[in-house]
């Protein structure tokens, strides 16, 4: 029997509490819409009793986001519930989320307090919840690492009490999946009226485990789980949504399980939390991480060419992301290389195509990673010898507390000159922006990197950059006293070798539909 399970999101308070990952309201605004379109159940919102800038940003998220629950976090303590409650008071569906630690090292050393003490406050919190809402959620803070018999007598109160659901999270990432599930199924057999109430698992990734004792947690009957997006939260972070989600999709059969999230929002979400927090999955990360769906291996890639699954168990595009990758490095092998080459309109024969994967592999001995302009340097010998048709005759930056704006001049293969001004966040994006305007087409520049050339204070800084140009991947590079000009004149250079390229491709010999060489 498939059972449906509710996601609640704790990105905006659990989530957040991690160093650098601290949102405005505004943000938090931006990434709870988001979260709704994702199709979360539940959205914990804040944390409203810890500043001002918390309980605005759980009152607008309550006011302006209708869909899903909207839930506030306090501590049981009376002036915590009130500012809470005040806070979900606008929502269409208002939670409130209390905690209090229940193991004896948290009561004895933290709240230094005795069981009989806790339980007591844990009931009048309660109790005081549930004066402002029917929808009161009560957490045992460390219940991994508490007393069995304890945590029993505390669930069950907090049920007779009126909570609507039991939280028992693993805190401090402790537990291991079995003891995890054993604990739940402990719990619901022996506390009367268990069945009255929804039981969830919260798990921090403390030794790697956060989503397998979700899992393991959801197979025990839990019918909630806490989580966030791209894993993040205090510590080693909290169990990976966009991991436990998708492992009910794939493995249906044995999680027996299924959830309310539109899929193809996962990425989507993930980059807009990347981009808000400034802090991105490393790339090996599950599901969302830049290397989950690129393959640089030959037997890899030549496996996902023919069928997707044969090394994929998800479809990128299930996820949100447009296709696969096929990365050139020096464990590619000759069908990518061949592919790649297609692509980029070269139908080439099959002795071109060994005579110049021979030569690609010495260069991928020597490079990190090929981009199509060594492909083209491959092919052209002259391609590296780019004329200057593109050039930056005027930039002008202005930049403060809000957006910075570029003014930008520019010649090109076109009469006169082109100008354009533009908007970014800072003043390199902005300066992007208006160099694009100019083009009147997209630019996307996907790494960039910064080194001193010069010492001193004004020292000549050298911008590196990639991007992706007309279809193809293309470097440049450019150096100036003005980081920001430099950066410009980096993407100037790039241009100028794309449009070398356009000039060798249209005057390729025996040039069709696709270009002979």
């Amino acid at each position: 029997m498939v059972r449906d399970v509710i996601i609640f999101d704790t990105t905006l308070r659990d989530g957040e509490q991690a160093p650098g990952n601290t949102m405005t309201p505004e943000e938090k605004l931006r990434l709870a819409r988001q979260l709704d379109a994702l199709g979360v159940d539940v959205i914990e919102a804040g944390f409203p009793a810890a500043s001002d800038g918390d309980f605005r940003s759980v009152r607008e998220i309550a006011q302006e986001v209708r869909r899903p629950v909207i839930t506030a976090l306090a501590r049981c303590h009376d002036r915590d519930i009130d500012l809470a409650a005040e806070a979900i008071q606008a929502a269409a569906r208002g939670r409130l989320h209390i905690f209090l630690s229940t193991s004896d090292l948290h009561l004895e050393h933290k709240l230094r307090m005795s069981r009989d003490d806790a339980f007591e406050l844990a009931r009048r919190s309660i109790r005081q919840a549930r004066r402002y809402t029917d929808d009161v959620e009560f957490s045992a803070e460390d219940a991994s690492r508490t007393d069995l018999d304890y945590l029993c007598r505390v669930a069950e109160m907090a049920i007779a009490e009126g909570a609507t659901t039991i939280n028992l999270p693993d805190t401090v990432g402790f537990a291991l999946p079995e003891e995890y599930a054993v604990m739940f199924r402990t719990v619901r057999e022996r506390v009367p009226g268990a069945d009255r109430v929804v039981w969830s698992a919260h798990c921090h990734d403390d030794l790697g485990l956060a989503v397998a004792n979700s899992l393991a947690a959801i197979e025990a009957g839990v019918g909630q789980v806490e989580c966030t997006i791209n894993g993040i939260g205090e510590r080693a972070g909290n169990a990976a949504m966009e991991e436990i989600v998708m492992a009910g999709r794939v493995r249906p059969q044995l999680t027996r399980f299924q959830t309310r999230i539109n899929t193809t929002e996962i990425y989507r979400t993930s980059q807009l939390l990347s981009y808000l927090t400034g802090s991105f999955p490393q790339p090996n990360k599950a599901i969302v991480g830049r290397n989950a769906f690129a393959h640089e291996a030959g037997i890899h890639q030549h496996g996902v060419m023919q069928h997707g699954l044969t090394y994929e168990i998800i479809r990128p595009e299930s996820v949100g992301i447009p296709r696969s990758t096929l990365v050139l490095g020096k464990h590619s092998g000759r069908h990518a290389l061949e592919r790649r080459y297609r692509e980029l309109g070269y139908d080439l024969s099959e002795g071109k195509v060994t005579e110049l994967y021979r030569e690609f592999t010495v260069l991928a001995d020597r490079k990190r990673e090929i981009l199509d302009e060594d492909l083209l340097a491959l092919l052209h010998e002259s391609f590296h010898d780019a004329p200057e048709e593109y050039h930056l005759t005027h930039l002008r930056i202005v930049c403060g507390s809000g957006l910075a704006e570029a003014d930008v001049r520019m010649t090109g293969p076109w009469t006169g000159e082109r100008a354009a001004r533009a908007g970014g966040d800072g003043p390199i994006a902005a300066a992007f922006a208006a160099i694009s305007e100019i083009l009147e087409r997209p630019v996307e520049v996907s790494n960039l990197s910064v080194r001193s050339v010069t010492p001193g204070r004004d020292s000549v800084g050298q911008v590196f950059l990639q991007c992706r140009i007309g279809g193809k991947t293309l470097s440049g590079q450019g150096a100036s006293t003005d980081i920001v000009e430099a950066s410009a004149r980096a993407l100037v250079h790039a241009l100028n070798k794309e449009r070398h390229a356009e000039r060798l491709e249209a005057t390729a010999y025996d040039s069709t539909q696709h270009w002979g060489v």
